[in-house]
């Protein structure tokens, strides 16, 4: 018996390829971090040239989240993430031969606009071969995976840039994208009954697809509702300043803030927060779907990463084993963040899932392409007039004033996650949402 013909083994090999390719778009996006000594060398860059380098990536992808939630609602999830994963790859192989910034630019542009696509696919995916009470754990599931993505880009992206050179280690990313795409085109089928399979016990029967109307209407709903503006900016800081830290910054950082410790080293203490970051969104995701309280655990993530960046802003340097400590229990208090996801989709239609995923995404992404440049400008106020190795060196001080700026941010952020959590209290089940769907059909 052919395993594929399994609709319950199928579900998981096609959320494989997906969250594969949702692997990669992690790694590229965090990449800078690792790569930052290198392309300011190869393209002689300040803080905030390389900061808009590494912001390019989240201009496009930012602005293309609302339009991939409607194309993958209006077309489905196999045929636009297949597209966006072959873009995204083209893109890697662009920058890693580019031989001007500006080029680079170009080629981090595409990498954004390709991987834009992924992540709201694969919720898509998920809410067509999963249950509707394992949807808030898929989430934390991809969104850990994601994290994975991000931890290969600290120890792992470090030794391949000093063994084969950072601009090997692209190209090599590019082409095992390409396999990627060409899996998800075969075998990552929008729903069972797109497979030829049986329907799956408990998983709702919804169309592959949603008419252009419907989803001008779902738009119009969600644009309407407060809660998705303050999702959406909770996730514009948070989502933010997490990507600049952990994406740009934190490396730097440590190199220039302790003595004698080397970017593989600084690595390490990333990868030690990013195994926390996949701890924590699976957790918090089982945790919500059992005990069905979602807003209550996104107040907590938020406070806890206000409070992280507070606790830098004010002591400057920490000894490297309290930075590994922080970096771990924290990233794992906050995994409530991907919960935001779960609130949207149960607010709304089935059938516009991936439209509100999108929407409240395009506001945490734009939160990424505008916080590099800010933070990067902080720094270059605080640059000491020399450099090491090509890289520009910044004081402690203005590592400080950039984490009381995240600190800020946190802070707001909370806000929002509190005010969303009194307002729901008094409504209906976020599961009524289903009931909205059987209504309009």
């Amino acid at each position: 018996m052919n395993p594929l013909s399994d609709p319950y083994r199928r579900r998981w090999f096609g959320w494989g390829l997906l969250v594969g390719a949702f692997f990669l778009v992690s790694l590229y996006r965090t990449s800078t971090a690792v790569l930052s000594e290198q392309l300011m060398r190869s393209f002689d860059t300040t803080a905030t040239s390389l900061g808009l380098l590494h912001s390019s990536f989240f201009y496009l992808y930012a602005v293309f989240q609302v339009p991939a939630g409607l194309l993958t609602d209006r077309y489905g999830a196999r045929v636009i993430a297949a597209a966006g994963t072959v873009l995204m790859s083209a893109g890697a192989i662009a920058f890693g031969v580019a031989p001007t910034y500006a080029l680079a630019f170009v080629g981090r542009l595409c990498i954004g606009l390709g991987a834009s696509v992924l992540f709201v696919a694969v919720l898509r995916f998920c809410a067509n071969w999963f249950r509707p009470d394992e949807f808030g754990t898929m989430t934390g599931v991809t969104f850990s995976v994601g994290i994975l993505g991000g931890l290969a880009a600290t120890t792992p992206l470090a030794v391949a840039v000093t063994t084969v050179g950072w601009r090997n280690s692209m190209l090599g990313l590019g082409v095992i994208g390409l396999a990627v795409a060409v899996g998800i085109a075969l075998f990552a089928h929008d729903s069972p009954s797109d497979a030829g399979l049986p329907p799956l016990e408990n998983v709702p029967d919804r169309p592959d697809v949603t008419s252009a109307a419907t989803l001008k209407r779902y738009v119009a709903d969600a644009v309407r509702e407060p809660e998705t503006w303050l999702l959406g900016t909770m996730l514009f800081f948070m989502t933010g300043i997490g990507i600049t830290i952990f994406g740009l910054w934190g490396i730097p950082y440590l190199v220039q803030t302790h003595d004698n410790v080397t970017v593989t080293e600084a690595s390490v203490y990333l990868l030690v927060g990013n195994v926390g970051g996949m701890i924590g969104p699976t957790l918090f995701g089982w945790l919500s779907d059992r005990s069905g309280r979602r807003t209550g655990l996104i107040v907590l993530s938020t406070v806890v990463f206000g409070l992280t960046w507070g606790v830098f802003a004010f002591f400057g340097t920490l000894p490297l084993l309290f930075v590994g400590v922080i970096f771990l229990f924290s990233r794992v208090l906050r995994g409530g963040l991907p919960l935001a996801f779960a609130v949207i989709k149960e607010r709304h239609p089935e059938g516009a899932s991936g439209t509100v995923i999108g929407l409240i995404n395009t506001m945490g992404w734009i939160g990424a392409a505008v916080f590099p440049v800010v933070l990067g400008a902080a720094l270059d106020v605080y640059w000491t007039g020399q450099t090491v190795n090509g890289t520009r060196t910044y004081t402690e001080f203005g590592y400080r004033v950039a984490f009381a700026i995240a600190t800020v941010a946190g802070l707001i952020a909370a806000a929002c996650a509190v005010a969303l959590h009194l307002r729901m209290q008094d409504q209906r089940p976020l599961e009524s949402a289903c009931d909205v769907e059987r209504s309009t059909s």
